[in-house]
This record gives C-alpha cells, structure tokens and sequence, in this order.
C-alpha cells in the first residue's frame, strides 16, 4: 500500500498546490484562465498524440472497451437521472449524471494510470476518455434539454457538436491514432518539441484541476445541502467502477477478449474523481453550478484514499 500512496501521492499533492494556492491568493483566478489554455490547446493533446501515436490502433479501436464501458456509463446514467429528476428537474438531474459518471481521465487518468500500471494501460483510458467527450455528454446533455420543450434537445445536440469540433483533445487522439496505423513518426526537432509539451501536461493540469476547483467553489454563492452533492460523489468513487467492473465480468463470460491489465485499467479510470470541466459544461448549460462543483471538489479529496484502496484491490498492492 505503501508503494501505491508514493505514486498516487504526488498527483493529489499537485491538486491541492493549485487549491491553497488560489484560495490564498498566491494565483489569481484571472490566471486560471491561461493555465487551462495551455494545458487544453498544448500541452495536453500533445501528451495524448504521443501516446496514441505509440499504442497500436488495435488497441484504441478495441470494441469491447468502448462497449464495456459504455454500457455501465449509460445504466449509472439512467439511473442517476431517474433518482433525481423529480426534484432537481431534467437539466440539474442530466449534469448531475454527468458529473458522477465523467472521470478525470485526460488531467489526471492517463498521467497517473500510467505511472502505476505503465504505458499499455494508456489505450483503455483515452478510449473512455473519447467515449464521455463524444457520447456520454451528448447523452447528458440531450436528456438536459427535454424540460424545455420541442427543439430543446435538437439545440444541445448541435451546440455539443460544436463544442467537440472545437475541443483540441478528441483531434489529438485520433491524430495519435492515425500516425499509429501509418507507423508515422514525427521529424526530430518537432518530435522534440511535442516531448517537452507534453512533459508539462501532467502537473500543470494537476495543479489546474485544483485551481478551478477553487474557484468554482470562491464563485458559487448558493447554499446547497450536503445530502444532494456527497452521495452523488460516493457513487462516482464507488459505484461507477464496481459497475464497470461488472460488465467486465460480464464481457469475460460471454467469452470476449479482454486482458487483465485492460480490466484493470477501465475500473481504475472509472475510480478517479469527477472531471472538472462538468462544471464549465453546467454553467454554460444554467444548470445549477454550485451543486456540481462540490461533487468534483468532494470527490477529488475522497479520491486519495478511494483510488488508492482501489488500486491496492486490483493489483494486489
């Protein structure tokens, strides 16, 4: 357990060096704007180019991964929506789903996952990466729409297509999957270049997701019990990897392929805490901001001990 606190550690350390330091001030929250633009627009799809051009494009194109996943994803959905709908209504219940089943795969998953399990266990985590960027929000965004009337969900679909269009992560996988299927490689000086930016996405980005969650929570004024966020933020550490888990089980019995090390890697990504750009997504979407926030703030500070007792369980640690 020991030699699993000492890689998770340093991960969680980062996060909370951007959450003190912008509650105290030493960051001001005009910067956090810069910082996750470089680590959106450079840093981070270089890291994931890199790591998709060096996996082979079987693996990214796994069906069974993306039909694991997507099936205990959709029932967490389904279910979330279903227990709060009646008193949040279809667009605080549809960001609550999201934000219980959308892991923080791309800022903190692929950088930490695989520093534990090493570079093979980078493919299953950018294939659930893509699946919540692609399927799982515009799912959570359509059924946020359907309070509103005809038309309501035709708009959302459009504005997230738009906003994927947009989102340097999703051409940076499948860049990464192309140059993988071509066993293209970059010329040396701009290979350089890309190594350097994506050596800086891991803590950069670590050091974000804590600045932002200070700031969403600096920002949210509205006063929302803790019986609304904390369980939503226990299913997301709890419930949603022993749900993949699952289907996994289910995969193997029904005879198709899936190794351990992959098994592995799909409940470990499903384990991280709540991704923190949900709460940008809500906001933009007028979803009630404060409430989502708090579950990515509660389950990244949960995550420490969660992921860690989650790791110690899959690997044997």
């Amino acid at each position: 357990m020991l030699a699993i606190l000492s890689v998770t550690f340093p991960f969680f350390a980062l996060v909370l060096c951007g959450y003190v330091a912008t509650r105290r001030g030493v960051l001001p929250l005009s910067a956090i704007g810069g910082l996750n633009s470089f680590v959106l627009f450079f840093a981070l799809p270089c890291m994931l180019f890199r790591f998709g051009a060096q996996t082979p494009i079987a693996q990214l194109l796994d069906p069974v991964v993306a039909l694991v996943y997507l099936l205990s994803g959709t029932l967490l959905v389904a279910a979330t929506v279903a227990a709060t709908v009646r008193r949040w209504g279809w667009n605080d219940a549809a960001f609550g789903a999201l934000v219980t089943v959308f892991p923080n795969s791309g800022f903190m998953g692929v950088p930490l996952l695989v520093a534990l399990l090493g570079q093979e266990s980078a493919a299953p985590v950018i294939v659930t990466m893509a699946l919540d960027m692609v399927v799982t929000t515009s799912l959570c965004i359509a059924l946020s729409r359907l309070g509103l009337g005809q038309g309501g969900a035709g708009r959302a679909l459009r504005m997230a297509l738009k906003g994927m269009l947009v989102n340097p992560l999703p051409w940076a996988i499948a860049l990464g999957g192309v140059a993988s299927a071509l066993q293209w490689q970059l010329p040396g000086p701009v290979d350089q270049a890309v190594a350097m930016l994506a050596a800086a996405a891991s803590p950069v980005a670590l050091f974000t997701i804590g600045a932002v969650l200070a700031r969403s929570q600096m920002n949210q004024a509205e006063h929302v019990a803790a019986r609304y966020y904390v369980p939503l933020a226990l299913v997301k550490l709890l419930v949603h990897p022993l749900l993949v888990w699952l289907a996994c089980l289910g995969a193997l019995a029904l005879g198709l392929a899936l190794s351990p090390l992959t098994m592995t890697a799909l409940v470990l990504s499903a384990a991280l805490p709540s991704a923190s750009n949900v709460s940008l997504l809500a906001e933009r979407f007028d979803a009630h901001g404060g409430r989502v926030a708090r579950i990515i703030l509660v389950s990244t500070a949960l995550a420490f001990f969660s992921f860690s007792a989650a790791v110690a369980l899959l690997t044997g640690g």
